[in-house]
């Protein structure tokens, strides 16, 4: 297996998965905006915020593909189920952990249902699944996570 067949994949994966998302977007399928949603945790320049939010969203995609890369050569198999299967863990964790409950206490941005008048949010937090973000939002960032869980897979079996 290759680590930058991985890496490859990651870039791959995470180009598919953001272009998903977008479209989506654009589609009015979600409301969410992923690179927005991370950058302004890092700025409140609005426009700064979305390049700086594509950019931690690459950054991540790259240490997720380590990790995929990382559990594959420990299973000593990467076929593409097994990586739509991570995918889907991963979509799952996103929605559940990481978006819903670390994101929120970490943004300062960020509303929080214990938020009261005397505070000014720039983003609705996302909620379970990031279904504030509209209902169809589950569903889309599912499938995008288990695409890119499936590329990273894939480009391990193409690098052999």
């Amino acid at each position: 297996m290759s680590l930058w067949a991985a890496l490859a994949g990651g870039f791959a994966g995470t180009l598919v998965l953001t272009s998903v998302l977008r479209a989506a977007s654009e589609f009015h399928l979600t409301r969410m905006d992923l690179p927005f949603l991370l950058g302004t945790a890092l700025t409140v320049d609005r426009t700064r915020a979305k390049a700086i939010g594509y950019l931690a969203h690459f950054v991540m995609g790259q240490v997720f593909a380590l990790g995929y890369y990382a559990i594959f050569l420990a299973l000593g198999r990467h076929d593409w189920w097994l990586g739509a299967l991570f995918g889907f863990g991963q979509g799952i964790f996103a929605g559940t952990v990481l978006i819903n409950v670390l994101l929120p206490l970490l943004h300062p941005r960020m509303g929080t249902p214990s938020s009261d008048t005397r505070t000014v949010a720039l983003l609705e937090p996302p909620g379970f699944m990031a279904r504030n973000y509209g209902l169809g939002t589950p569903a889309v960032s599912l499938c995008a996570h288990v695409a890119y869980g499936t590329i990273i897979a894939l480009f391990l079996t193409l690098a052999r």
